[in-house]
């Protein structure tokens, strides 16, 4: 297809634009061939003629679609120009955030300005072991594909990282050797990473200083090599420098520093080990301050500083050095304060007592007057003589400066030389990775001497680059068989020859040099005269004598000449140099002995590497000068010589190239400047890689993925079995020209633009389907809407003309009804009008004759009326007559009644005198005080607290009455004498005056006592009222305080609530965090426990082989053993005597006497078995006798008697067994033994007779005791038969058949209801005193019954064991029944403490009789056992002397039976016994040699823990605390040995976890504590541990347990790892949903299964495969749950962090795909019932980050959707997926900036860590919940395959 076919309209391209570089436009109209103009439409909705060039004709870039926009390979686009190059890298970094881009073999790195979490450890964890097209671009993928070719190809590697100044070079560098720290780790404890990544801070210190353009600039490059063993572990580095900015130590443009160490030092010259050096602030020193910036912001100097020393100090320059260090920067500083002053035109001179220079010399240890001469002097030396010659200031000045420069310089050197020897290891360096950290193309306003030589070096970087990527696309066609055509690619093999070659720019330079009078001018006329006009690449500028112009690959760069000559030449004065080599200070002469020594330059190995350190090579012999020629190599010379070192180094390693790109002078924050990008993406190379790749065949498409891209291209006939040829089929009809593609062997290769034109296609295709659907879908809904029209017209038709129907009735009815109703409406307004008339009538005449009565009743009513007023007028008159006539009567009496008490008047006055007058008005007095105290009394009632005062007046006045009242009798007494006192009258009256005075005031006082009253009411009124509004207010305000009490009490509890919520959460986050902690600290432990076995071995190894006679332990078990093992002194000691005692008893005979003692011994202790035998017996009938009275359940005992009898043949069985088989003993023994052994007098035959003797004997008691035990079951048998207590009740049915009369009936009825009644009452009471005595019996029944099981089955154990551990037993069962007696007593004696007290006293007497008597037979049964032991030593040795003396056949033929008697199994009490030397075998078989597959899969889950506890329980039985010690550790040591070499095998490490949990478990169940013993049966509780307390051993055992549980996660982390990627995210599990979009260079893992790949599936059956394991080993259920959520957290965590680091994986499609896996994981969880786990749970994030990738983006409710939605997802993690998100086909859309912001903006109050990645290696904490088992002990059987035969049950 021709390209012109592609401007077709609405085709986008790219045109030039002054400003934006690029600018976007859309054609307006289809181009054809010829046109001169195209019409273009831009973004901005302007409309644009762009003319074509007539003389090229070119069209203008096109633009890529945008799917393919933002791609992580620039070599993916479809187009690959400029515009494209530039468009990619500005979306993803502007829009995405993402600063690295791959382009080819080129990772593009922009700095962003902003620190971003993408460096930390989970990165490098997430980037480690991938393939670097797999993951999003990244400087660790880099680092990682390094680090892979190393260990795969077996070939050093370099990592080339160049950009401008700002760029981000050092940082890139840093971050990679820090990834080569982290990953490879170290291969010695000396920590060479940390040393790595510590000469850092150093280097930038010393070399690093702020520019214009960056605040940490490097003004040096530097190539470090970090060297490797064969394990691919760092053992050291080396480091070289390349063109030190010496100039910048005494000159800094303006805005600029000097090197960061001057600041450093002059911010911490307050540190007291600062003094000495007497600095200040960095303004003080000419060197520091000429910039005007000696602050950088957010830069503490301090703080770099400690760093600084730090770093020095990891390194092991000794705070000596760094003091000195520090001398010599200062004595540079102060040095550029030495001032000069002018003598005259030619000398100059130092001011006299110079402060700086005195501070200088002081600080050099240099003589003052001797430096001051020779920085104001110079020697000339001549073939005759030598002359001191003055120099004037400016001369002097520059030599100061080069002094200056020159010790800084030596210094640098010195400290780059002690950090090569810091970092230099001992160990062969078998491959290494050099990162080189250069400066990038560089050109300014001025270039001079160092931007020149950074261009030649760039130059020779450049040119290595382009042979590589040429190399590179050779490498890929021959690979895949396509034809190999040259493509042309800039060569600047012109440009370095016109720089390095003869008579080139550098040998001009260094030629010029060495005149005598050469000067910049001179050599550049030589310049001009060599190459001007002869060499294109070499130019003069036209106004500029003194500068040239070199055509560099990346721009013209003009070169000002001065300065060449001085720069290149670094002429320092001899005489300066020798002041300062002999100083005192011993550390400076240091800095110069490099000066007297030749450098060898660094040869190549034969391996093509370089050695990490510079050999001095071996001084020749030769003239004085010649020392001193090689000294004076100029710069250039020896910069070209060390670029030379470097690009054979390079060629001789495989290069990464790393390209840092400054995206904007101003270091803001991803911002984006086009201008300067384009021209650094020129200058470095990337676009000539675009070239390259789209001179050739760019687009690559492996044959899979071509046919699931554009299978929609695809006819179903073309669609053929074999891939290959349905794609070639395809692609000759859809591209003619077979020019544009090639077929490879494994891919298709693709021109530029093609992969465009098919996704073109294919968008066309997909456009026209989708048209085609939305026609069809369409055409579908309006026809579905027309006949859902239709119906409905249809049917409102219908109903409307029922409407007009039913209207049509309904006005026919209604005029019908009208006709009617008319008919009867005229009738009724008729009928109406005629009874209006009618009723008018009769109303009109009743009103008229109603009128006319009334009338008539008027006048009678008026007539009857008037007489009755004239009636009362003339009473009146009478009245009035009358009246008149009694008033006159009555005033004529009046006046004589006048007349007449004037006259009686007279007469009183008179009488007024006399006493009885003073009666009569002392009676009315005392009457009206009566009254007036009886109103007081009444108005005391009703104001009683204000009437104080006047009930006093009251009572002072009845006291005066009293007195009057005796008066008066005294007057009537004395009614003679009261004629005379007169006097005393007339004091009366005076008394009556006061009396009526006090009246008066008292009325008053009253009054004003009852205003006062009034008052207080009234005050006291409106108090109350005042009160009561305040009450109602005080209500209000109390209700409202109650309210808000209320409501803050709901917040307040709620707030508890909450708080105790998060407290609890935070408390059981904490508990988590310490039990994370504390396994962590495990797991440390572990592995330093591991480390530390390593070494030792490693020791083991390099030790020489052992002496003969000199026996050595395994270093791995002593190791292992010295963490638990405990102090096995005591037990060493008491091994010895008993093995020196072994040969001695061989030789001592027999002591018979002893031995009769023991049977008389055991005679005495049969006896006393026999009295207790007696007394069970007698226990026994009583038990029967009591039985005999139960009737009630006969069935039961029955049970009980056939069990017994059962047990009496079981008995008699096994005694006749004994007996034949010591019978056969005795017989076997008679038999083969020797003559000289079995004869008659032998001491061993008596004694093997006399003890087959007691043998037969003792068998022969128990055959009496089992005869007198059947006797009495049969007794016991017989006595208990069942009555028959039934009543028969056809009695009574023939009484009342008797009564036939009725009468009788009655009679007797009445009777039998009485006799009823009483017999009902005194059953009742029967049955009460029944129902106790059966309860009382019941009871005592169930105490006997009990009683007599406990005898029988002391009866059987006394029956099993041997005679001397019987009466142990019965005396223990003594005590137990003594206390259950007691216990009994107590209760008995509860009323009566005296009884109760004498009871006790005697029973404590007994226990202390019986206690005595039990450690008398136990000193006695150690005696026997040992003499029991000495016998069968004898007997040991006997059989063995039988065995020498028989022969082979015999043997054969005759075989012995074993001597041991073997126990019943249902009699097995759970322990089990073996020897102290068989521990070792113990733990062998048990433990190191078995195999969880093959026999232990056969064993009961936990066997092992069962085997290891059951003989715990023995040793705790014996009481030998050694031995379980021993035990417990040799256990957990072997177990450790046992994972620590099958630790990757997963069913091992899960065998090994169940088995520790069991065996924990059994510790804890049978360790007596009740906590452990509420599920446990009575038989369980039996088999308790008895002597020792194991919690220690508990604790160690938990720690094993958690340190094999952190081995088994790693071990299920390492399987499923690999597994992850690829089943949850790459591969298609439900196939066609997300479609393959094109690839680069770096190919991605294909999303096709193939035979090789995981899927789903893979790891599904890898999780049935765990569980079932799990199960099978007999995991707790509660631990398989918490490995079932790890699992799940470490599929869900690796998954969301590829998801975060792949933009391929960021699309709807894809998140569907992670939606059904997750499904397909939940559907494993409810199979296998783990719902409950917390699994589910922790897929969580990864759910929420699927549903992110399908919902809507667009709108603030989406928004607000997703911050609510993806709350398990970190603020940091929902935007990175946002700007991952990538839409795989045309139709899906990109999210927004501006929607990104707005989920910023939501988010930004979310607390959450800012980490990026989850934490795929967390292991949540692990418990072990209590899981008791239910399997009984003594029903174990042991496996004959486990080798155990040497153990035995107890």
């Amino acid at each position: 297809m021709a390209a012109s076919e592609l401007y077709t309209k609405f085709a986008r391209v790219w045109i030039p634009d002054p400003e934006e570089v690029w600018k976007s436009a859309e054609l307006i109209k289809d181009y054809k061939p010829g046109d001169k103009v195209l019409l273009l439409h831009l973004e901005e909705g302007k409309d644009l003629e762009y003319r074509l060039d007539p003389k090229t004709k070119e069209l203008p870039h096109l633009r890529n679609p945008d799917i393919l926009v933002g791609e992580n390979d620039l070599t993916a686009l479809s187009y690959l120009h400029e515009p494209a190059v530039l468009h990619n890298l500005r979306v993803r970094f502007i829009d995405s955030k993402l600063i690295y881009t791959y382009c080819g073999i080129v990772l593009v790195a922009i700095n962003p300005y902003e620190q971003l979490p993408i460096y930390g450890e989970d990165i490098i964890n997430a980037y480690s072991g991938q393939n670097m097209g797999d993951m999003d671009p990244h400087i660790f993928a880099v680092a990682e594909e390094a680090y892979k070719q190393m260990a795969r190809d077996e070939r050093n590697q370099s990592i080339i990282v160049s950009g401008e100044s700002g760029a981000g070079k050092t940082v890139s560098a840093k971050y990679a050797m820090r990834y080569f720290a982290t990953v490879s780790g170290s291969a010695s404890e000396a920590n060479v990473e940390e040393k790595v990544l510590a000469s850092n801070p150093i280097m930038e210190s010393i070399g690093n200083a702020k520019t214009t353009r960056n605040d940490n600039s490097s003004r040096f490059g530097k190539y470090i090599e970090i060297g490797f063993d064969k394990r691919y572990r760092i053992i050291g580095a080396n480091m070289r420098t390349y063109l030190l900015e010496k100039s910048r130590v005494v000159f800094q443009a303006e805005e600029e520093r000097n090197y960061h160490i001057f600041y450093q030092l002059c911010a911490s010259a307050k540190l007291p080990e600062f003094k000495m050096l007497r600095l200040g602030n960095a303004n003080y020193f000419h060197y520091t301050k000429q910039g005007g910036s000696p602050v950088i912001e957010g830069v503490d100097d301090a703080k770099e500083m400690a760093h600084t020393r730090q770093a020095c100090t990891l390194l092991g320059i000794s705070e000596s050095y760094q003091m000195g260090i520090f001398r010599i920067l200062a004595g540079i500083l102060h040095l550029g304060n030495v001032g000069f002053t002018f003598r005259d035109s030619d000398s100059c001179t130092i001011p006299p007592k110079h402060e700086p220079l005195s501070i200088f010399c002081d600080l050099m240890g240099v003589d003052y007057e001797e430096m001051c001469h020779w920085l104001c002097h110079r020697k000339l030396a001549t073939a005759t003589e030598t002359y001191i010659k003055p120099i004037s200031k400016l001369q002097a000045t520059n030599a100061r400066d080069a002094l200056a420069k020159h010790i800084y310089a030596k210094l640098f050197n010195w400290i780059v030389d002690h950090v090569n020897q810091a970092l230099h290891s001992a160990v062969k360096q078998h491959s290494f990775i050099g990162v080189l950290d250069i400066y990038g193309f560089e050109t300014f306003e001025i270039n001079s001497f160092e931007q020149f030589c950074i261009n030649y070096a760039n130059e020779k970087l450049q040119q290595q680059f382009n042979m590589h990527v040429f190399k590179l696309e050779q490498e890929e066609y021959m690979k895949e068989q396509i034809p190999w055509t040259l493509i042309d690619f800039y060569d600047n093999q012109p440009c370095i020859n016109l720089i390095e070659s003869k008579l080139g720019i550098l040998d001009l330079l260094d030629e010029e040099c060495k005149m005598p009078k050469g000067t910049d001018d001179t050599w550049a006329q030589k310049l001009y005269n060599t190459h001007l006009n002869k060499c294109v690449l070499f130019e003069k500028p036209r106004l500029s004598n003194t500068a040239f112009i070199i055509q560099h690959f990346a721009d013209k760069v003009e070169y000002q000449c001065e300065g060449f000559l001085e720069k290149n030449k670094d002429t320092v004065f001899e005489e300066q140099i020798r002041v300062l080599k002999s100083s005192k200070f011993k550390m400076l002469p240091e800095l110069f002995q490099d000066d007297e020594k030749t450098i060898s330059p660094t040869s190549a190995t034969s391996s093509g590497r370089t050695p990490l350190t510079r050999t001095p090579a071996k001084p020749t012999k030769g003239r004085p000068g010649q020392a001193a020629k090689e000294h004076k190599k100029t710069v250039g010379h020896q910069f070209r010589n060390s670029l030379h070192l470097l690009m054979e180094t390079l060629n001789a390693t495989t290069p990464h190239y790393v390209r840092c790109i400054k995206p904007n002078d101003f270091k803001l924050p991803f911002t984006f400047d086009e201008k300067r990008a384009v021209q650094q993406l020129r200058a470095c190379g990337v676009l000539e890689t675009i070239r390259i790749s789209a001179a050739g065949f760019p687009s690559r498409w492996t044959y899979q993925e071509f046919f699931s891209r554009y299978r929609v291209l695809m006819k179903q006939k073309d669609v053929l079995s074999d891939r290959k040829q349905t794609c070639k089929n395809v692609l000759e009809k859809l591209i003619v020209d077979k020019d544009k593609y090639q077929f490879g062997k494994t891919k298709i290769f693709f021109r530029a633009g093609q992969v465009a034109y098919l996704e073109k296609l294919r968008a066309d295709k997909l456009r026209a389907a989708c048209i085609r659907i939305q026609k069809t879908i369409r055409g579908w809904l309006l026809r579905k809407k027309y006949l859902r029209l239709r119906k409905a017209a249809i049917t409102v038709q219908r109903y409307v003309r029922g409407y007009q129907a039913r209207c049509y009735a309904k006005f026919l009815r209604r005029t019908k009804a009208a006709t009617i109703i008319q008919k009867y409406w005229r009738m009724y307004v008729v009928r109406r009008r005629y009874k209006i008339r009618r009723a008018a009538t009769i109303v009109l005449q009743s009103y008229l004759r109603g009128y006319l009565a009334r009338n008539r009743y008027r006048k009678i009513l008026r007539e009857h009326k008037a007489v009755i007023i004239q009636k009362w007028v003339r009473g009146w008159l009478a009245r009035a007559h009358y009246k008149r006539s009694m008033q006159a009567i009555i005033y004529l009496q009046c006046c004589f009644r006048r007349m007449m008490a004037k006259r009686e008047l007279k007469k009183l006055k008179i009488e007024a005198r006399s006493v009885e007058r003073y009666k009569k008005l002392h009676i009315g007095m005392e009457n009206k005080i009566m009254q007036l105290q009886r109103k007081v009394d009444e108005q005391n009632k009703d104001y009683k607290c204000l009437m104080e005062k006047l009930t006093n007046l009251e009572g002072i006045y009845n006291s005066e009455t009293e007195k009057l009242r005796s008066d008066v009798e005294r007057l009537q007494l004395s009614e003679e004498e009261a004629k005379v006192a007169t006097g005393r009258i007339l004091s009366l009256q005076e008394e009556i005056a006061k009396l009526r005075k006090d009246l008066e005031q008292t009325q008053s006082e009253k009054k004003f006592i009852e205003e006062h009253a009034d008052r207080y009411k009234q005050e006291t009124e409106q108090l109350v009222s005042n009160l009561k509004e305040e009450n109602n207010l005080l209500k209000q305000e109390k209700e409202t305080l109650n309210h808000l009490i209320v409501e803050q009490a709901k917040e307040m509890t709620e707030t508890m609530e909450k708080k105790l919520i998060e407290e609890t959460k935070q408390l059981e986050l904490d508990l988590n965090d310490e039990r994370l902690r504390y396994q962590n600290l495990l797991n440390e432990f572990s592995r330093l426990e591991e480390r530390y076995d390593d070494l030792k071995e490693e020791m083991t190894l390099m030790v020489n082989v052992p002496k003969p006679g000199h026996k050595r332990t395994d270093s791995t078990h002593s190791s292992n053993e010295s963490e638990y093992t405990f102090s096995s002194e005591i037990a060493e000691t008491e091994d010895i005597p008993s093995r020196t005692e072994e040969p001695s008893e061989k030789k001592v005979p027999l002591d018979m006497s002893l031995f009769l003692k023991l049977q008389k011994r055991v005679t005495e202790l049969e006896q006393e078995k026999q009295v207790m035998q007696d007394e069970l017996d007698r226990k026994e009938e009583q038990v029967l006798r009591s039985k005999a009275k139960e009737e009630e359940r006969p069935q039961i005992r029955g049970a009980e008697l056939e069990y017994e009898s059962l047990k009496r043949q079981e008995l008699e069985s096994e005694n006749k067994k004994l007996k034949n088989e010591l019978n056969e003993l005795r017989k076997a023994l008679s038999e083969k033994s020797a003559p000289e052994v079995t004869a008659p007098g032998a001491p061993a035959y008596r004694v093997l007779m006399d003890q087959l003797t007691s043998v037969s004997e003792e068998l022969d008691v128990r055959k009496e005791e089992v005869l007198i035990l059947r006797s009495q079951l049969v007794s016991q048998k017989e006595a208990i038969q069942p009555k028959n207590t039934m009543t028969d009740s056809t009695i009574l049915l023939e009484d009342v058949q008797k009564m036939k009369d009725k009468g009788e009936i009655a009679q007797a009825y009445i009777g039998l209801k009485e006799t009823n009644r009483l017999l009902e009452s005194q059953l009742q009471s029967q049955k009460r005193s029944h129902e106790n005595e059966a309860e009382a019996l019941r009871g005592e029944i169930q105490s006997l019954k009990e009683e007599n099981n406990r005898q029988q089955q002391l009866l059987a154990q006394n029956l099993q064991l041997p005679p001397e551990a019987r009466i142990e037993a019965s005396l223990q069962h003594e005590i137990t029944r003594l206390t259950n007696e007691n216990l009994y007593f107590e209760e008995l004696y509860a009323d009566d403490p005296k009884k109760y007290q004498s009871y006790r006293i005697s029973l404590y007497k007994r226990m202390i009789d019986l206690m005595e008597q039990l450690e008398k037979q136990d000193k006695t049964v150690r005696k026997l056992k040992k003499q029991l032991k000495v016998f069968a030593k004898k007997i040991g040795e006997l059989e063995v002397g039988q065995m020498e003396n028989i022969s082979p056949g015999q043997i054969i033929d005759e075989p012995i039976r074993p001597v041991n008697i073997p126990r019943k199994e249902k009699d097995f009490q759970g322990m089990l016994e073996y020897k102290k030397d068989d521990e070792q075998k113990l733990v062998k078989n048990l433990i190191l040699e078995l195999k969880p597959r093959g026999v232990a899969v056969n064993l009961i889950p936990g066997l092992p823990a069962y085997i290891l506890f059951m003989c715990v329980r023995h040793a705790d039985y014996l009481n030998d605390d050694q031995k379980v010690r021993s035990l417990l550790t040799s256990t957990i040591n072997s177990i450790k040995k046992v994972l620590k070499k099958r630790g990757d095998d997963f069913e091992t490490v899960s065998f090994w976890l169940s088995n520790t949990c069991r065996f924990l478990h059994c510790l804890k169940q049978y360790s007596g504590e009740e906590g452990f013993m509420k599920h446990n049966t009575s038989r369980q509780n039996e088999h308790c541990l008895t002597n020792f307390d194991l919690a220690e051993y508990r604790q160690v055992l938990s720690d094993l347990a958690i340190q094999i549980y952190q081995q088994l996660v790693r071990v299920l982390e390492n399987i499923l790892q690999p597994m992850i990627v690829s089943g949850m995210l790459e591969h298609e599990t439900i196939q066609g949903v997300s479609g393959v979009k094109p690839t680069g260079l770096r190919k991605r893992t294909s999303s096709i299964a193939d035979e090789g790949t995981y899927t789903l599936d893979s790891i599904l059956r890898q999780l049935n495969s765990f569980h079932s394991v799990m199960c099978q080993h007999g995991m707790d259920p509660e631990l398989i749950k918490q490995v079932v959520k790890q699992m799940f957290y470490i599929v869900g965590a690796i998954t969301l962090n590829n998801l975060l680091l792949r933009k391929d994986m960021c699309s709807w499609s894809k998140g569907m795909q992670i939606r059904y896996n997750v499904s397909q994981l939940e559907e494993w969880l409810r199979d296998k019932n783990l719902m409950n786990s917390g699994a589910k749970e922790t897929l969580e994030p990864l759910i929420q980050a699927a549903q992110l990738l399908q919902v809507k983006k667009k709108t603030d409710e989406d928004a607000e959707a997703i911050c609510s939605m993806c709350n398990a997802l970190t603020t940091a993690q929902i935007v990175k997926v946002l700007n991952l998100y990538t839409p795989v086909n045309e139709f899906e859309e990109r999210v927004s900036v501006s929607f990104i912001r707005t989920i910023q903006m939501r988010l930004r109050d979310r607390k959450d860590s800012p980490q990026l990645l989850m934490d795929a290696k967390h292991i949540f904490p692990v418990t072990f919940p209590f899981n008791p088992s239910s399997l009984a002990l003594e029903t174990i059987q042991i496996p004959a395959s486990l080798g155990l035969g040497f153990i035995s049950r107890v």
